[in-house]
């Protein structure tokens, strides 16, 4: 195969490899953000696509085709071959998603598309070219699933604007099923405002429009969402809000307000601040329609307007995001500051996942148990390790050593410790990841010596 040349930065060859391919897309994007990016198609090669191979999780379910990541490798080469022949004659056609469904901890239960290992690479090499148009114009409140960006950092940047900056009010919003009513039409129009290569584009749309099959046999194709599990729909979830969200609240919300406005978002979950209640009481509003436009629809359950000002501490609300409690409370030299607490339902979520987990694994070996019980706990730890929630961190400590005495001592039919027994193995021998807290060196946060 002849090999092309790079003709300019908005045309990409099929010489470069990926990382090199994505620098002078993602540098062209920051140049010229109004840049429409052509010949991105021309890009999917047998090498390109092969980069993304160390990037598949090989570990994960098996598509329709039960084919193992384990057994595609053996054929590496030729699959890889023959995907690029198949899309260099337009021939390529995705071969349909596995529909599973994972438990939630209300009790209901979230569909979860499974694609083939051949689609999850083509995907991946997609996803990433995606990333590198889009990651410039991406704003910088918004935090899922983006490059060195995570869900601790939405919760430092919410606290931090609420401890400094002029709130009183705050909005929590909830997206009804977001993944599962993206419009396939509206979406598609949005990558085109952007890419002006159709043949990337009609791609993008194969996959949306893929086969579900579904777990009683029956095979539905989707008008609309895009499927959780897949690889691309994740950075096409934040392209969507990119689009219906955050542009609009930076562009004509924050115009319309009469002072400070503020906007965090975490991939579907988002919460937004205003000084006065008169704009949080218009936003609120204008989001229904907003929404609405596009397809989506406003959890009215989960969507409220609360008090939350450090003027008036008696009559305001907490909130919950991402794990975390917000409320205003006094710092030790009394100076207001903004509080952080596990949330009560996320700490019963971790103790109940723990206690099914010690349950199922109490018959591994002492010392494999505890290593792996520590490395949970490290993450647990790291997560919700910030200033002012060491009571919920010691809590989680206690619940974690009363369930495994617990469940240690119904391996058998005979009682294997007694509490002192047990305290001092799990004290001497056996030590679970102790928690130990730094002084905070930015903004009230703290992080875990583990």
């Amino acid at each position: 195969m002849n090999r092309l040349k790079k003709t300019n930065a908005g045309h990409v060859g099929s010489e470069k490899h990926l990382p090199t391919s994505l620098s002078g897309i993602e540098r062209k994007a920051k140049q010229d953000r109004h840049h429409k990016f052509e010949n991105l198609y021309r890009l999917l090669n047998r090498y390109t696509i092969g980069d993304c191979w160390p990037l598949i999780n090989k570990k994960a379910s098996c598509g329709i085709d039960k084919i193992s990541a384990k057994n595609f490798e053996k054929c590496l080469s030729d699959e890889l071959r023959k995907l690029e022949e198949d899309l260099i004659a337009n021939k390529y056609r995705s071969t349909g998603i596995r529909e599973t469904f994972i438990s939630k901890a209300n009790g209901h239960k979230r569909p979860l598309g499974i694609p083939i290992i051949k689609d999850k690479l083509l995907q991946t090499a997609c996803s990433k070219i995606l990333e590198s148009i889009y990651e410039p114009k991406f704003h910088s409140f918004r935090f899922g699933y983006r490059r060195n960006m995570g869900a601790k950092d939405a919760v430092k940047e919410l606290s931090k604007s609420l401890n400094f900056g002029k709130y009183s009010y705050i909005v929590e919003a909830d997206i009804k099923g977001y993944f599962e009513n993206i419009d396939h039409d509206m979406l598609i129009k949005m990558l085109e405002h952007d890419i002006a290569d159709k043949r990337f584009t009609q791609l993008v749309r194969k996959w949306l429009k893929a086969k579900i099959h579904k777990e009683n046999g029956q095979v539905e194709t989707p008008q609309k969402g895009t499927p959780q599990g897949g690889v691309i729909s994740p950075v096409l979830a934040n392209i969507y809000l990119h689009y219906v969200l955050d542009l609009w609240f930076e562009k004509v919300v924050k115009k319309h307000v009469k002072s400070d406005s503020l906007l965090i978002a975490y991939a579907d979950d988002f919460v937004c601040a205003f000084r006065y209640k008169e704009d949080a009481e218009k936003f609120m509003e204008a989001l229904e329609r907003r929404f609405k436009k596009f397809g989506l629809e406003l959890a009215k359950e989960k969507t409220k307007l609360i008090r939350f000002s450090r003027f008036d501490k008696a009559n305001s609300d907490s909130f919950d995001f991402l794990g975390f409690t917000f409320m205003w409370g006094k710092s030790r030299i009394g100076k207001d500051i903004i509080k952080l607490r596990t949330s009560k339902k996320k700490f019963n979520q971790s103790a109940k996942a723990i206690k099914v987990w010690i349950k199922e694994n109490r018959n591994c070996r002492m010392q494999k148990l505890i290593d792996l019980l520590n490395d949970k706990l490290r993450g647990y730890y790291n997560y919700y390790g910030v200033i002012g929630n060491s009571k919920m961190l010691f809590k989680m400590e206690k619940v974690v050593k009363g369930l495994l005495f617990k469940w240690l001592n119904r391996r058998s039919q005979r009682r294997s410790f007694s509490k002192p027994t047990f305290k001092r193995l799990i004290g001497e021998k056996y030590q679970l990841t102790p928690i130990v807290l730094e002084k905070p060196m930015l903004c009230e946060q703290i992080s875990l010596v583990l």
